[in-house]
Parts: C-alpha cells; sequence; structure tokens
C-alpha cells in the first residue's frame, strides 16, 4: 500500500510541476527582461517532509499565505506556502528578481510540485515582524526607540526606492504595510510580501488595474480612478511613516475621508507623552510634514520614493534634542548652537529656527495643566520664554 500511495503522491506532482511550472515560466519571461536570475528547484518530498516535521513551525500566517520553518538537508529555511494562485506567482517572480537586495528577504528557491508554487527563503527564525501598531511583540507593547523606527522607515524607503528606479519596468508593491516589514537580527528592515505587486509597462508611469491593498495603507484616489502608479505606493509608505510615528493600526489613521490623526507636532507629542513615550520634537517635527506630504495627492507636491528616502536621511542627521541641550553653555554654546540652527534652517526650511522646541512645547503643557497648583505663574512663563528667546540669538 504504502509503494501504490508513494507512486501515486509522485504522479500527482509530476502532473503539478508541469502545470505549475509551464505558469512559472510563462510569468518568469514576462517579467526578466531577458535577464536570468536563477534559483533553487526543491523537490515535493523535500517540502513535505519540512512541513510534516514535528520540529516545525508556523512563523506566520494570513488568510492568503502561511509562513513555516523547516529544515531541508540539514539546513533550516522559512518556507511561504500559498493558497491563492496570482498571488503566489507574483511573489516568486518578483521575490527572485529582488533576492540580491538588503531590503529584501533572500528567496533560495521554490517548488513546483503543488498545486501552487512554495517559495523557499532564507531562515527567518531570527526575525521579528512589525505588528499594525508598527512596533514588535504583542498588539499592546511599547513603541521601539524613536531613531530605530526613524531607521525603519529609511531602510523601508530605499528598499520601495529600488523597485520604483532599478529595473526598466517599474515594480508597485501595492501592499506597503507595518505587518509586511520583517526586521533582521541585527534590526535591519526587510520589506516582504510581493503578492499584490503589479509591474508597469517599460516607459509607462501608470496602468489601470483593479484596486488592491490593505484598509487604511490605500490611496482612495486609487480606489475611485483604479489607476496605480508609484504615487500608490508613496501614498501607503506616508500612512507606514504615520503609524511608526503615532504607534496607531493604519485602519484607524482615516475616518470616514477625515485625517484621525493629532493635527501638529504640539498634539502629537503630547499624544506620545501621555503614553509614557520617548519623544524627540524636530526630528518629529520633520518626519510628520513628510509623512503628510506623501499622502496629499491634490497639493501636486506629492514626493516620489527617490527623494522620500533622501529626506529621511537628513532627518537622521538633524540633532536630537538632548545632544543640542548638552552641548549649550552660556558662552561657546551660544554660537555654536546658532551655526547648527542655521545649518538645518537652510536645509529643511524656517520652522526649524527655535531648536529648543521641546522647551516651548514642555512650557505650553504646563500652562494647560488642570491642576492649578502645577500652572506656573505668568512671571515665570515670561522669564522662560526670554531663556528660549535668547538662546537663539
Amino acid at each position: 500500500m504504502e509503494f501504490w500511495r508513494r507512486r501515486k503522491e509522485k504522479g500527482k506532482a509530476r502532473e503539478c510541476f508541469l502545470k505549475t511550472g509551464s505558469m512559472f515560466l510563462k510569468k518568469l519571461i514576462a517579467d526578466c527582461n531577458g535577464i536570468s536570475n536563477p534559483i533553487r528547484m526543491f523537490s515535493f518530498d523535500q517540502i513535505s517532509k519540512a512541513t510534516d516535521d514535528p520540529r516545525c513551525s508556523i512563523l506566520d500566517g494570513s488568510s492568503d499565505f502561511t509562513w513555516y520553518k523547516g529544515v531541508i538537508e540539514g539546513k533550516p529555511y522559512s518556507i511561504k506556502i500559498y493558497r491563492m494562485e496570482e498571488m503566489a506567482y507574483n511573489d516568486v517572480v518578483l521575490s527572485a528578481r529582488v533576492s540580491n537586495h538588503s531590503g529584501f528577504p533572500k528567496l533560495i528557491g521554490c517548488c513546483l510540485e503543488y498545486p501552487l508554487p512554495v517559495l523557499v527563503f532564507e531562515d527567518l527564525d531570527d526575525y521579528k515582524i512589525l505588528n499594525e501598531r508598527g512596533s514588535v511583540g504583542c498588539e499592546d507593547a511599547p513603541l521601539l526607540p524613536w531613531n530605530v523606527r526613524l531607521k525603519i522607515a529609511k531602510e523601508v524607503a530605499i528598499a520601495i526606492t529600488y523597485l520604483h528606479t532599478a529595473f526598466p519596468r517599474i515594480i508597485i508593491h501595492r501592499n506597503i504595510k507595518a505587518e509586511n516589514v520583517f526586521l533582521d537580527k541585527n534590526g535591519k528592515a526587510k520589506l516582504t510580501d510581493f503578492s499584490l505587486a503589479v509591474t508597469l509597462p517599460e516607459g509607462k508611469s501608470w496602468i489601470e488595474t483593479k484596486w488592491s491593498g490593505t484598509c487604511g495603507y490605500i490611496d482612495s484616489g486609487y480606489v475611485l480612478t483604479v489607476l496605480v502608479s508609484e504615487y500608490t505606493d508613496v501614498f501607503s509608505f506616508g500612512i507606514l511613516m504615520l503609524v511608526l510615528l503615532i504607534g496607531r493600526p493604519g485602519g484607524l489613521l482615516i475616518s470616514d475621508g477625515r485625517w484621525n490623526i493629532p493635527s501638529n507636532i504640539s498634539e502629537c507629542v503630547k499624544d506620545l507623552q501621555e503614553r509614557g513615550e520617548p519623544v524627540e520634537p524636530v526630528q518629529m517635527k520633520l518626519f510628520l510634514d513628510l509623512a503628510l506630504r506623501c499622502c496629499d495627492r491634490s497639493s501636486g507636491y506629492q514626493p516620489k520614493m527617490i527623494v522620500v528616502a533622501k529626506e529621511i536621511m537628513l532627518i537622521e542627521k538633524v540633532p536630537l534634542d538632548s545632544q543640542m541641550l548638552e552641548n549649550v553653555s552660556e558662552d561657546e554654546g551660544k554660537s555654536q548652537m546658532e551655526d547648527q540652527v542655521m545649518g538645518w534652517h537652510g536645509i529643511f526650511g524656517s520652522f526649524l529656527s527655535p531648536y529648543r522646541v521641546d522647551k516651548f512645547v514642555e512650557l505650553t503643557f504646563r500652562c494647560c495643566e488642570r491642576s492649578v497648583e502645577k500652572r506656573p505663574k505668568m512671571i515665570d512663563v515670561a522669564k522662560e520664554l526670554k531663556r528660549i528667546q535668547r538662546s537663539l540669538r
């Protein structure tokens, strides 16, 4: 009986290989533009043994696919098994295309002896997946440190820029969200999941196609016009920036067509402070402004991803408020800080000139304290404002 069962399985695997392999080859030829990117082929037996092994564990899952951790020939791999046909072919073809870039998990190979292609990636066991709040772990876990969140945004922006600029045919991801960002053991962000991605025809900057993506991250203009372009990804990335900044799920940031976010940096800072999160108002102000520009399709000032990535790199170089305050002394500190402020002013605009935004915001909150005993007297408020003003001279 075992002999006939295995023979039947092999016959089914061969049938799947002919059907799945021909579809995969068709997609690969259509996408590769004559440039080959060889990947390893795994057998039905290798995948079934790896996923049936008692040591195999499920890393992550959704209604469309499941991630498994399995061992093949003594080496650990992450195995992605799909349930939706078009999604599986998209993911394997485009993952193969970008596999050598550090901003994406490395695709080792695939198996074509299943009804749908099975993807085999590098071992992702030490990786951490961002939750819908842009943090790691349970949904009410504290936010990651601000410098880590800023680094994640920069690395994801670089990865998306690669999709938009590295090939003759622009790749639009269409499903940029916090849950599709992995952090490796060194904390480097990697963008995953090309199941909904589309490749634009060479020389074209947009195509008309049925809208797809994750609610909260989809541009309403895209839904209405069904025109997808690189700005579709820019909008979704802007939402991801807001998720990383504020720590709220993308689906809660827009309600009935209106923004459900703090209207300015002061409200944002106060919201984070009330939750006990550390803040860096100067960098956060720049970050918030950039995120809102990414999400503003009506103004005509929506930046391309390459510009977004460069601006985040510049924001990363802005001295933290704590570092600024440590450098200030009564005499030399004033002139040093004035030079610093003017330098950043030239890059980012006049809103950076009051570098002690944190002191001003802190004073504002103290004035608004509900407890009368905690509010400063107006003479003390005036003195503090003079001190802040003098530090800018």
